[in-house]
């Protein structure tokens, strides 16, 4: 007994001291290791389990979000297409010469639908030099005023005329008409498709039916207006059209073979330069 005492006196000197470091000294804490996980888990929760305050609409309805798609467009392509070649037509039935203006002897004409070739203009681009639609010749001169013209001319030649050579007398003539007042006659047509103006004319009327002629000559062109007199004219001019009248049968000559022989001069007195026709008809 007496051995252990010292022992035991010991132990508790011991515990003693130790209680009163505990209770005289600042505890420290021993760091957790898991401290910062666990704070970041923490503030997730929270931020999950949050109360979500709901947006309050400026109106009292419910707003509601509508699509509506815009149609989609789809272009129209338009091709045209312009003729690298320029090309000509006309609205009116126009003469082609064989140069640039009236003075030049008709060469064909460009009908109305049809379309001819450009080659080259006059330094005036009043007239277009063109292939002829009527072949012979090859290529005439046709006016613009009634024209239409496609295609690109800046490049297009300038054509200087020639010299204009004498001009040449041309026309047609055709039966147009038996008419009757007291007496009967026969109205012919004349169209001036040469250069010069005429003057003069003379007519010979022959009834091959009964073998009777009839003839005029006048410095001036004569048509009856019916049978209240007459209408007269002292010049043809190129391009233009005249109706003249022959001389009266005293008889109907329906159904008789008739021969006209016009003749049209260029000075008055059936002078100058001439030129004469014949046509056939029945009337």
């Amino acid at each position: 007994m007496s051995k252990l005492r010292p022992i035991f006196i010991t132990i508790f000197v011991l515990v003693s001291a130790s209680f009163a470091c505990q209770n005289g000294a600042p505890k420290i804490p021993t760091p957790d290791p898991n401290f910062i996980g666990t704070t970041i888990a923490q503030t997730v929760v929270a931020a999950m389990t949050q109360t979500v305050q709901p947006l309050i609409p400026l109106t009292g309805a419910s707003p509601t979000a509508t699509y509506t798609p815009k149609p989609t467009l789809t272009p129209t392509i338009v091709i045209t297409t312009t003729p690298l070649t320029p090309q000509i037509t006309v609205s009116v039935a126009t003469n082609c010469r064989v140069g640039p203006g009236k003075v030049y002897d008709r060469a064909g004409g460009l009908m109305v639908g049809e379309v001819a070739e450009i080659l080259g203009v006059d330094p005036t681009w009043n007239y277009w030099y063109i292939r002829n639609p009527d072949l012979n010749p090859e290529f005439c001169w046709v006016w613009g005023k009634y024209a239409t013209v496609s295609g690109n001319t800046l490049g297009i030649p300038i054509f200087t005329p020639m010299p204009t050579a004498t001009p040449a007398p041309a026309f047609e003539a055709s039966y147009n008409g038996l008419h009757k007042c007291t007496d009967w006659w026969i109205d012919i047509k004349l169209q001036n498709n040469g250069g010069i103006a005429f003057k003069s004319v003379s007519l010979t009327l022959t009834d091959t039916t009964k073998n009777i002629t009839l003839s005029l000559s006048a410095d001036t062109f004569k048509t009856n207006n019916g049978c209240s007199g007459s209408n007269t004219s002292d010049g043809f001019e190129p391009n233009a059209t005249q109706i003249i009248s022959a001389p009266n049968f005293n008889y109907d000559p329906t159904g008789h073979k008739l021969n006209a022989t016009i003749t049209l001069c260029s000075n008055k007195g059936i002078n100058g330069t001439c030129t004469s026709k014949t046509i056939t008809f029945t009337p």
